[in-house]
């Protein structure tokens, strides 16, 4: 037999793992006395139930049941709305927006007829309030706020509320009393209120979504166990601190929705703006006759979505035995690496000279998708020849010099297309079978063929390559 032992209050039967000075429940010191339990060794099943089992090709799919906000990018990275028996944490750096977002769909779906539960654990009620009347200016009936650090009083509020969204902020401050002496923060803490809200959430009597609010560590990842991240169904990440206006919501792990996909939002004044149409916000508009040197257009894919981003450079003479190789938004070894390409495959000369290289909203180059649109802005600032504003470039660039086709062609053309571009430049073998609107699909097989392209509508000025 193995043996449990558990602590009980001789004043009111309060039962604790652990021994405390002062009861939680009612009050008095020095009342716990220990009691041992026995514990059948090896039993499985102590209660005499049959185990249920099922052959896993008889079982029944059930559609999960979603709650869509209709903030068109959240709904997005969640896979067409939040799953009603589903659990989410969401985490950023400080300042990020995680509260904002949370308020937004909270107010979202309470205008819905939703019932919604927001426990803070980190900020007053009056605070909460402070920020619903900057960001939603109408506050709806059916969100409640509970501002208590006791996930006891939660698991109580959610019954009273009968809500539909829990939201916690943030899963670290809360605590539940039969773990004490145990902080909020700790460990043991933090996961067992995460495992008492995926109970209550995957209740099948009543199902609920829960979104939880998870502080971040100086590493940029949840603070707390890794296991906490396996727990939940779907973890998002909101890229973006406090000065920068465009935020980016990434989900890292959504078991009803695509890993990996992003979304957009803008920090407003009233809070988060969802950005539905990226690709206008990482584009500088210009007039039809306005040309600049410097500027070529990419496309990226963040997530299951195309976007179609303008890539900056400027080039400039350099008075100092090491020129500057300065990039934003890409790695640098990657901008090193496409310089050596170009000087040695393009012929262009580039020890004397600084180069700066970013992107137009500061979206990061994840994708060798666009290489060859950041050595075309280079070489269009280097020679001061502007590249057409509706030629886009959809290749990776070799050590050879050769394009590379990358993945995923046919949806970055048809964005372009859709947009009204007319000539893409792209590696041979790139074509897709369905006509075009307005693009010409131009297929070249080394560096400089491209080259020789942009060369062409300045032939005239007798200008050398």
């Amino acid at each position: 037999m193995k043996s449990k032992v558990m602590y009980v209050c001789q004043g009111c039967g309060y039962n604790s793992p652990k021994w405390m000075g002062k009861c939680p429940n009612c009050g008095q010191w020095n009342t716990f006395s220990q009691k041992t339990e026995g514990k059948a060794a090896g039993s499985q099943n102590q209660s005499g139930e049959k185990v249920a089992l099922t052959r896993l090709s008889e079982v029944k799919n059930q559609k999960s049941e979603r709650l869509l906000t209709g903030i068109g990018e959240f709904d997005r990275v969640m896979g067409g709305g939040m799953v009603r028996d589903s659990v989410t944490i969401l985490t950023s750096p400080p300042g990020g927006g995680k509260s904002t977002l949370s308020l937004t769909v909270a107010s979202a779906l309470a205008k819905q007829g939703f019932r919604i539960l927001y426990a803070t654990g980190e900020e007053s009620d009056s605070q909460i309030k402070h920020r619903a009347d900057r960001i939603l200016g109408k506050i709806e009936d059916q969100i409640w706020i509970l501002a208590n650090t006791s996930m006891d009083a939660v698991l109580q509020a959610i019954e009273e509320v009968d809500a539909d969204l829990i939201i916690l902020d943030s899963i670290q401050t809360f605590a539940l009393t039969s773990f004490y002496p145990a902080r909020a923060g700790n460990p043991t803490q933090t996961m067992e209120c995460a495992s008492a809200l995926v109970q209550c959430a995957k209740d099948h009597s009543r199902q609920r979504a829960v979104l939880m609010i998870g502080q971040m560590n100086k590493n940029d990842e949840i603070a707390g166990l890794r296991a906490l991240e396996h727990l939940v169904d779907t973890v998002l990440v909101m890229e973006g601190e406090g000065a920068d206006e465009l935020r980016g919501l990434i989900a890292t792990k959504n078991r009803f929705g695509s890993t990996g996909e992003m979304g957009f939002f803008a920090m407003t004044e009233k809070g988060l703006r969802s950005l539905d149409n990226p690709s206008e916000y990482f584009l500088t508009k210009r007039n039809a006759n306005e040309q600049v040197s410097g500027s070529a257009v990419a496309v990226l894919r963040e997530g299951s979505r195309p976007i179609v981003a303008e890539v900056e450079s400027l080039v400039s003479q350099s008075f100092t035995p090491y020129p500057s190789r300065i990039s934003e938004t890409m790695k640098r070894d990657m901008l090193h690496t496409l310089l050596s390409i170009l000087e040695q495959r393009g012929g262009i000369q580039l020890y004397d000279k600084n180069v700066v290289v970013k992107t137009t909203g500061g979206l990061y180059l994840k994708e060798q998708a666009a290489n060859l649109a950041v050595l075309m802005s280079i070489v269009s600032s280097v020679k001061n020849m502007p590249i057409p504003p509706d030629w886009a470039f959809i290749a990776d660039v070799g050590l050879t010099g050769e394009l590379k086709r990358v993945p995923a062609m046919e949806s970055r053309i048809k964005e372009l297309d859709r947009m009204g571009y007319h000539r893409i430049f792209t590696a041979r073998g790139s074509a897709v079978g369905f006509p075009l609107q307005n693009a010409e699909i131009v297929e070249c097989r080394l560096l400089q063929d491209v080259m020789a392209a942009l060369r062409q509508p300045y032939q005239h000025k007798k200008s050398e390559f």
